[in-house]
């Protein structure tokens, strides 16, 4: 089959698989379950699996699966497709008859839209198996949204085991993009996240009284406003650095001074030299500011996801495979994100593409929320893209001469 009936072929499977795949990403939307706690998602992959009879491989980092669709050759040269599954502690506000059943357990980050989307890939890629050579290996990930994420466990307990591909793709909801389209950008995309944990000590005592106490509520204003120079004064203005602390805790009153203030925070960057180098720099300055005006600091720093890096080849390749298959209308460039994500340990590891895929609809307002809105919300007609493009991709990459 050549590559314009390939494309059409897939074109096609994407849009009678549509509603069964809305079907499945409507179940998932209802029944989510928070990271590393994905039991019922892991069971309703492998039940979809069986049922395709796609050999799979489960328990890996908990509930993350793996699976295997061969083409001819399978040999040949494997290409993965990763999906994340795990939803966020919010109480869903949608009324909408798929609506989350879990009370305080929501998919506000579109993970119920990427599983779904692999499912569909996976129908379409089972389906015209016969038509392609190498092997399609599909990961469902748990534990996205939390420390350590799934990513790195998955690799740790031997996801690749089997063979290490030579390219993985993922994707993720978008909801300043209409859909029927897709974003992406090569190089460093988004940021590395750390997470800080701040205890400041003092001796408390009466408000009225300060002279006879060592007050952490002053001083950990110093130190939040001080840590700052990280970002104004060492960073290289060139490359994107944000300390912000978003919780601070002084459990005294109007006229108590508490004996400790509590803070927590997270620092963000797109360079690992300096991102280690910050490292050193802020657990310093805390030390040196706090001993300075009396008190006593534990400022511990838990490393979280490094930089995400898209392989330049890897993902010129899929720009132009996704111009192909969408048109370059509906492809278009992106922006540096100081958010972060934990397929960036899978980037670390093969040349890696992740990219962004257009969510929201030009007809109902309704979808115009954010990602970790409690209203979020998408344009169905979006997972027809996601499934199709996969398997395009796919395909694409395992027929490329390119080494990766």
């Amino acid at each position: 089959m050549n590559d314009n009936k390939m494309k059409q072929r897939i074109q096609e499977l994407a849009s009678q698989h549509l509603q069964e795949v809305i079907g499945y990403r409507r179940h998932l939307h209802m029944y989510p379950e928070l990271s590393f706690k994905e039991i019922n998602t892991s069971a309703y992959i492998e039940a979809f699996l069986i049922r395709n009879n796609i050999p799979f491989r489960k328990n890996i980092a908990g509930t993350g699966l793996t699976a295997f669709i061969e083409g001819t050759q399978p040999e040949k040269k494997t290409i993965a497709l990763r999906a994340d599954m795990d939803a966020l502690p919010i109480q869903e506000e949608n009324d909408v008859e798929y609506k989350s059943q879990n009370t305080g357990v929501m998919h506000a980050c579109g993970h119920d839209v990427h599983t779904s989307s692999l499912l569909g890939a996976a129908m379409i890629l089972n389906e015209i198996k016969n038509e392609w050579s190498g092997t399609v290996q599909l990961i469902f990930q748990p534990g996205e949204e939390v420390l350590p994420g799934g990513a790195s466990l998955m690799i740790r307990d031997g996801v690749f085991q089997d063979k290490m591909p030579a390219g993985i793709f993922g994707q993720h909801v978008y909801p300043e993009l209409p859909a029927g389209k897709v974003g992406m950008r090569p190089g460093p995309y988004m940021a590395s996240t750390d997470e800080l944990y701040v205890t400041v000590k003092g001796k408390g005592g009466h408000g009225a009284k300060p002279d006879r106490n060592i007050d952490p509520v002053l001083i950990s204003a110093h130190l939040i406003t001080t840590l700052q120079q990280v970002v104004s004064r060492w960073a290289n203005p060139a490359m994107p650095t944000v300390l912000s602390f978003g919780k601070v805790i002084a459990n005294g009153a109007t006229n108590i001074i508490p004996n400790e203030v509590r803070m927590e925070g997270t620092f963000r960057t797109f360079d690992e030299t300096w991102r280690k180098e910050a490292h050193v720099r802020m657990t310093e300055l805390a030390t040196h500011l706090v001993k300075s005006m009396g008190g006593e600091v534990d400022f511990k720093i838990e490393v979280g996801y490094p930089v995400l890096k898209n392989d330049i080849e890897l993902t010129g390749l899929a720009k132009r495979y996704a111009v192909d298959y969408l048109g370059a209308e509906n492809v278009v460039d992106l922006d540096i994100r100081t958010t972060a994500e934990d397929f960036a340990y899978f980037s670390q590891h093969m040349p890696a593409c992740f990219y962004r895929l257009g969510t929201a609809s030009a007809l109902d307002n309704s979808k115009s929320y954010g990602v970790h809105h409690s209203r979020f919300d998408i344009d169905e007609n979006a997972l027809e893209t996601g499934m199709g493009l996969m398997a395009w991709m796919a395909v694409c990459q395992l027929s490329s001469d390119k080494t990766h």
